[in-house]
């Protein structure tokens, strides 16, 4: 769905009600292609004319499968979060009036796309660290190879031994000493 910004300020302070499911499993995936597979989006909300301009506020849900970031097993993930952005048309040029923690989007060609809208805040929701239920109550094993393996940041192991100084740096550990 998309909206005129002038029409949309033309509905005054009454909210302009949204509730639409979109399907942007193409267009998602060929911006993340991570992205294995996702359901349809499901955007409810409303667009209203305040003080400071077009504000949109929007609940997105959608059930995302991406792959592990350990395993790289399939992994379901729903989203299901609140989105709260300003509108503007770039011509306005004066975004002084925001506060520093309001986020404002330009939209360039005047139309106001709900797909987009969507797609962008699903992006940005995508945690870096994408667990199966098993690796995140640690009864997988974590991989490991030859002369290598991988620890959690919080695991210490018996082997890690920081006073070790390397052997090819070892000549610089007098460089600042004084002469006395």
């Amino acid at each position: 769905m998309k909206w005129s910004l002038n029409e949309l300020r033309q509905t005054g302070a009454a909210p302009f009600e949204v509730d639409e499911t979109i399907d942007l499993s193409e267009s998602i995936r060929r911006r993340n292609e991570n992205i294995i597979a996702i359901s349809p989006v499901h955007v409810k909300g409303f667009l209203v004319v305040d003080s400071l301009g077009l504000l949109g506020s929007f609940q997105i849900s959608a059930k995302l499968t991406v792959p592990s970031t350990r395993s790289l097993n399939e992994v379901e993930l729903p989203l299901n979060f609140d989105v709260s952005e300003y509108y503007v048309d770039p011509r306005e040029g004066n975004l002084a009036r925001f506060a520093a923690d309001d986020v404002v989007i330009n939209v360039e060609d005047g139309l106001l796309d709900l797909a987009q809208v969507a797609e962008d805040n699903i992006l940005l929701q995508i945690p870096m660290r994408v667990l199966t239920p098993t690796e995140q109550q640690g009864e997988a094993p974590l991989p490991q190879g030859q002369s290598w393996t991988v620890t959690e940041d919080d695991q210490q192991t018996d082997n890690d031994d920081h006073s070790q100084i390397d052997p090819r740096l070892a000549k610089l550990k007098d460089f600042f000493k004084k002469d006395d």
